[in-house]
């Protein structure tokens, strides 16, 4: 071989060489872009659990605020279809399925009063429970919003000034609370367990057939010295000139409930035993609170053991695991209102 074959040869093997290595880095380099294009997105969604939380619990709060769509029902068996058509019904309970629709309601009908008596027990129920336990978690839902406020608002904002108000802590808008206001807002400001009012509503209601609920939206006995009240057959005379307080619509009635026993003297055992139990981190529950209500009834004890028994018999308990649906809220309108 001379000497000019051999360089030849040496320089296209040399070129082959080049051209191989070009390549070789041209795909490294495509198929890197192609690994770092596929990460991205994982990357982006990699963040810290609270912020992801906090996203949620805002899009959970916007859904929250969607206008209520109107559904009109003309009997029980299109209240129970409706049930059905939203996975709310036994079987799905059963299942484990906790979630709550948002429904609200006008009023209890006056041909519920017949219909009750008509029908098992066992539906009776289902539908009672099926119909206050989302204005029970409408009620919390908005009161853990205010109590977000009591929590981190400065203690000049007039917001937090406001709730104070409402919660009776203070009388004067124009000054600002103190940190021990605060602190005694908070004590007031906190939800009822769903068990509780559910047991309570039934009690104090007849499962939503008394006069009272029909005529006023009455669900919990409250009573009323205003003179705008609904007179009782038989007025107990030492307590005054008194009535049952009415109440716009069963939301109201359930809102006006958790502000009594948020606020009125009578029930601030239950009060600091629902701030201790939150301080401890331990659940808040319808059996622990229904013990401290010996002033919500005549029948002291008796009701105490009542409203327990009721709650053990029907498994309310497992309503304090519910949570409401993000889904656009309803509003139920009779046809025979």
């Amino acid at each position: 071989m001379t000497k000019n074959t051999y360089q030849k040869i040496l320089f296209v093997a040399l070129l082959l060489f080049g051209l191989f290595a070009i390549n070789y880095w041209v795909k490294s380099s495509t198929d890197e872009g192609k690994v770092q294009s596929e990460i991205k997105p994982t990357a982006s969604n990699s963040k810290p659990v609270a912020e992801t939380t906090s996203v949620q619990s805002k899009s959970v709060q916007s859904k929250s605020h969607q206008s209520a769509k109107d559904i009109s029902l003309n009997s029980l068996d299109e209240l129970i279809s409706l049930f059905d058509s939203l996975n709310y019904n036994t079987e799905s309970w059963k299942a484990g399925v906790r979630e709550v629709p948002r429904l609200t309601f006008e009023r209890v009908s006056e041909k519920w009063q017949q219909t009750s008596n008509e029908i098992p027990v066992q539906m009776k129920k289902m539908v009672f429970f099926r119909l206050m336990a989302p204005l029970i978690l409408i009620s919390n839902e908005n009161i853990l919003n205010e109590r977000q406020t009591v929590e981190q608002a400065s203690l000049d904002d007039k917001s937090l000034i406001d709730i104070a108000v409402k919660y009776k802590v203070i009388t004067d808008q124009d000054s600002a609370l103190t940190e021990e206001q605060r602190q005694q807002l908070l004590k007031r400001v906190d939800i009822m367990p769903p068990s509780l009012v559910l047991a309570q509503a039934a009690e104090e209601s007849g499962w939503a057939t008394s006069r009272f609920t029909v005529e006023g939206n009455a669900f919990f006995g409250q009573w009323d010295f205003s003179g705008n009240g609904m007179i009782p057959k038989q007025q107990r005379k030492e307590l005054g000139n008194y009535g049952l307080a009415r109440f716009d619509t069963p939301q109201a009635s359930v809102e006006g409930y958790m502000l009594n026993i948020n606020t009125n003297a009578a029930y601030i055992k239950l009060r600091e035993l629902r701030r201790d139990l939150r301080a401890d981190d331990q659940p808040i529950t319808g059996i622990q609170l229904a013990s401290t209500l010996d002033k919500y009834s005549e029948r002291g004890q008796a009701y105490i053991d009542g409203i327990q028994q009721m709650i053990r018999y029907n498994k309310l308990d497992q309503v304090d695991e519910a949570y409401l649906s993000n889904d656009r809220p309803l509003h139920l309108i009779s046809s025979n209102q």
